[in-house]
């Protein structure tokens, strides 16, 4: 029975995947996730959205008493979770990407004379901010939530680890060895931090968690 860790919490369908395949998991988080506090205009005409959490705590900002009744102009975001959760509280996306390389490339060729307000968290890629400046597109960066390493050591042995974040890469590794196991990543990026510890990395075909347990269990499949 092949032995899988993931370091995000899994919905009991994500785990039923793995399960109804025969793998044992264990499951914990890597990362911690605290909304913060924050102030803005009440008039937003274009937002960037790189995460599923900026959007949570954007729509859950204490400072606000009603953010549900807020309709931002025009959304753009990188993720089909974070898509759906702007969609989910009302707004309409213009552009969604899988990376943030790629909403950057977008917003260079498409939307040079416009402003954005960019919603983030501390830690956070470089990409879309660091091209907008290049090209001297307008922007302010808002901190909407603080993510913090959740390490945990672990004795055992697994075939598989699923990494859903460059941060929950970092954080598995302050305390742990991958030995033999493949690292199973949610895309280029998270893919790029794991090959920092290892050379046994798999891409999933898509952005989701989903895809992830997926190419899991694809992986593993020949198990023995």
């Amino acid at each position: 029975m092949p032995a899988v860790l993931s370091t995000k919490k899994l919905s009991e369908s994500q785990k039923s995947l793995l399960l109804h395949v025969g793998a044992s998991l264990v499951e914990y988080n890597a990362i911690k996730i605290d909304f913060v506090p924050f102030e803005i205009s009440s008039t937003i005409v274009n937002a960037i959205f790189t995460s599923q959490n900026a959007v949570n705590s954007f729509f859950e900002n204490e400072c606000h008493p009603e953010p549900s009744r807020w309709v931002i102009g025009n959304c753009y975001c990188v993720g089909e979770k974070t898509k759906l959760a702007l969609v989910t509280n009302g707004q309409k996306v213009n552009k969604m990407t899988e990376y943030a390389s790629e909403l950057a490339d977008y917003l260079v060729k498409n939307h040079k004379n416009d402003s954005f307000h960019f919603f983030c968290g501390n830690i956070r890629s470089d990409e879309i901010p660091s091209k907008l400046k290049e090209n001297n597109i307008s922007f302010e960066e808002i901190e909407v939530y603080k993510t913090t390493l959740n390490p945990k050591s672990f004795e055992r042995q697994f075939d598989a680890i699923l990494f859903f974040s460059p941060s929950g890469v970092r954080s598995f590794f302050s305390e742990n060895e991958i030995n033999g196991a493949k690292a199973i990543c949610i895309g280029k990026t998270t893919a790029s931090e794991a090959k920092k510890y290892t050379e046994n990395v798999v891409i999933s075909n898509t952005t989701t968690v989903e895809s992830v347990i997926a190419k899991a269990v694809n992986t593993l499949k020949n198990y023995d």
